[in-house]
């Protein structure tokens, strides 16, 4: 099994400067490649401007980028998004999420009732019919839609019992968030039943874990932000804290047949090159 680490910035990035530096820090490393997420209330930049700057800046890191299709064109997404697989040279990663639902971000993203994970199956087939070349409009040149990777991935996430059966169903993959390892392993379990019954073989190496990890003690407004978003489970089985708590939970979810990591600090570094020499030295030897 191919254990993989991304990394992640705390809360997005909003400078060319950050975004700059961050590229660099990790094309340095050895670290799989980093992530960016659509975070549409926040002034971090759009995943697919950032990516597009950091694919010029490297040659060897996979791009992540985690993108909130609703209220964006399906059409456009799969044109962006093929084309910033073109940029890259086949170096893209894709989630497709449904957004934090702040205040506000049901209204701009043009969201009223309409059920999410509805929406997120009907863009995935749409976006895919365009990049194999099967769109309603046939003759639209493949090289507008047409991505280098040949299928362009994309996972999905959620740890609900739909979100679980939707993954097994029509996912490349499957990236958690907010899931102790005994419920990673019960989530692997269902995602595999549930693509047994669509008749689907579902990648044994395609199961993965975004980690938020602290390198100090959390304050008491990062436990509070964190129970918020799981109040039935202890903020320390889900956000290791030091470098031992993160190798013993790494541990477990490989335990739990997980393999693809994206790491997230609680906080922006004061420089990137040293938080990549931490994280290294913590889990790098674990990446085979």
């Amino acid at each position: 099994m191919k254990v993989r680490f991304a990394v992640a910035p705390a809360g997005g990035l909003v400078t060319a400067t950050e975004i700059v530096g961050f590229a660099d820090a990790f094309e340095a490393s050895g670290f799989d490649g980093v992530w960016l997420s659509d975070l549409p209330m926040r002034a971090a930049i759009d995943p697919l401007l950032g990516l597009a700057l950091i694919a010029g800046r490297t040659a060897r890191l996979k791009l992540g980028a985690n993108i909130v299709p609703l209220g964006r064109n399906a059409f456009l997404l799969a044109k962006a998004l093929a084309q910033l697989d073109q940029l890259s040279a086949g170096r893209l990663l894709l989630s497709f999420v449904p957004g934090l639902d702040e205040p506000g971000e049901r209204e701009v993203l043009d969201w009223h009732g309409a059920n999410c994970g509805a929406v997120l199956e009907d863009t995935l087939a749409a976006v895919r019919a365009w990049w194999s070349g099967k769109g309603p409009a046939q003759d639209v040149p493949d090289a507008v839609v047409r991505p280098v990777q040949d299928p362009l991935e994309v996972w999905l996430g959620g740890r609900g019992p739909k979100a679980l059966e939707r993954v097994g169903r029509v996912a490349d993959g499957w990236l958690g968030a907010l899931v102790d390892p005994d419920e990673a392993r019960a989530g692997r379990l269902a995602i595999q039943q549930s693509a047994e019954r669509a008749g689907r073989v579902f990648d044994p190496e395609h199961f993965g874990i975004s980690i938020a990890y602290a390198r100090e003690a959390l304050t008491d407004e990062q436990a509070l932000a964190l129970r918020a978003r799981r109040q039935d489970v202890d903020p320390l089985l889900l956000l290791p804290v030091g470098a031992d708590a993160l190798r013993t939970l790494l541990d477990r979810y490989l335990d739990a047949g997980l393999s693809k990591f994206v790491l997230r600090p609680t906080v922006t570094p004061p420089t990137w090159s040293e938080e990549v020499a931490w994280l290294a030295d913590a889990v790098l030897d674990m990446q085979n």
